[in-house]
């Protein structure tokens, strides 16, 4: 495969009541579907042209029956991990990181680096896009701070983490932060204070210092597994998990980890690594802290492959303490690339790139449950990110 997908995001819905608009509290859905790749059946990227991708927002009200709200026409991409989308957490403005672009060269496509970051209002009424920032090459994972300030995207075309501060839909690149090399993803420590950004060819993830608006790298490294795609912090802030997808984006019908790694340890450090299939791309913790999911891949995009399945899974990794433990294994459609969990942590939805749809699961416990239902998208779903309420 050339390297994977991505979204989840959070909306702020707007009602009427008295001749006044409120803002309510509902579970939103950001979708990010790109039209431009699919493979054959030996696993070669096969390309079409650009213009058909589109953002979608999706009303979770009701988790069993999604709802999409507005459907925007925005270029982005499968190619890097399925975080390239995140929404604040006020649910006023979301963010849609474009890596790759496809156009003609000759008679045949190519794909080339892209730089543009999409900032879209989502109290506007359908939510629309008010601004393009230029950005670093490559922008891929990305997330907003805990306070909504600030946000970085990950650069991974020139191995650098772009810095953007954030005061409603007036957002700017105000720094960019160097890296040794190829940066997939970086997310926030629930206090602010730190991010953790995941080195994807050197197998670390990196640590880096926040104070005010001030973001800094002075090399401290973890060393994680094979390909760390995508990285999260527990809520209480003690632990990180990441998706080591150990082949660069594809399966190879090896085993793969999620690298457990302390937060709490003076200097950060990794305790553990969880066998959790062949390819782990999407990951995803659920907001009460207990549970965890690695999405995987399992061949599914690469027919003729040995390791093939023609469906991917989700590994379920139950979190007690600072120990990490695979309890289940759930099988979803074809070349699963984001996990969301509800603000509530009831419901998990999973989106399936190749099958064009989101496996519904439920949450009871520690304990998940396909629930038999999809919800399909007018697209393949790369990417994909859940509002924190």
């Amino acid at each position: 495969m050339i390297a994977s997908p991505r979204v989840v995001l959070t909306l702020a819905a707007t009602v009427l009541l008295s001749g006044t608009q409120f803002a309510t509290a509902k579970p939103w859905m950001i979708v990010g579907n790109d039209e431009k790749l699919v493979w054959d059946a030996d696993g070669k990227p096969v390309l079409s042209a650009a213009g058909k991708d589109n953002v979608l927002i999706v009303d979770l009200a009701n988790p069993e029956s999604p709802k999409i709200v507005a459907t925007l026409p925005l270029k982005n991409s499968v190619v890097g991990p399925p975080t390239n989308v995140d929404i604040d957490p006020t649910g006023s403005v979301a963010l849609v990181a474009d890596s790759v672009d496809v156009a003609k060269d000759g008679e045949a496509l190519k794909q080339s680096l892209d730089n543009k970051i999409y900032v879209i209002d989502l109290k506007a009424s359908p939510p629309k896009l008010v601004n393009t920032l230029t950005g670093g090459k490559q922008p891929s994972g990305l997330s907003f701070s805990p306070d909504g300030k600030m946000a970085l995207v990950a650069n991974r075309g020139d191995n650098s983490v772009s810095v953007l501060s954030v005061n409603g839909t007036d957002v700017k690149i105000t720094d960019t932060v160097t890296l040794p090399d190829s940066v997939a993803h970086v997310t926030f420590t629930p206090d602010g204070k730190r991010a953790l950004a995941a080195r994807f060819p050197a197998h670390k993830i990196s640590v880096l210092d926040i104070d005010g608006g001030k973001v800094s790298y002075n090399k401290v490294d973890i060393a994680a597994g094979l390909w760390p795609y995508n990285v999260a912090a527990t809520p209480n802030g003690k632990l990180a998990l990441t998706s080591d997808n150990g082949n660069s984006g594809a399966s190879d019908g090896s085993v793969d980890t999620v690298s457990v790694i302390d937060l709490e340890a003076k200097p950060p450090r990794a305790i553990d690594r969880v066998v959790v299939g062949d390819g782990p791309e999407g990951l995803a913790i659920s907001p009460k802290g207990d549970l965890a999911v690695a999405v995987i891949l399992r061949g599914s995009n690469m027919k003729k492959a040995f390791f093939h399945q023609p469906n991917g899974s989700i590994a379920v990794l139950k979190i007690d303490g600072k120990k990490v433990t695979k309890t289940q294994d759930i099988e979803v459609g074809g070349l699963p690339e984001a996990a969301g969990f509800t603000p509530d942590g009831k419901y998990l939805l999973v989106g399936n790139y190749l099958t064009q749809d989101f496996s519904i699961l439920k949450v009871n416990g520690g304990k998940v449950t396909d629930t038999g239902k999809r919800f399909k998208v007018p697209g393949h779903p790369a990417s994909a990110r859940i509002s924190r309420n």
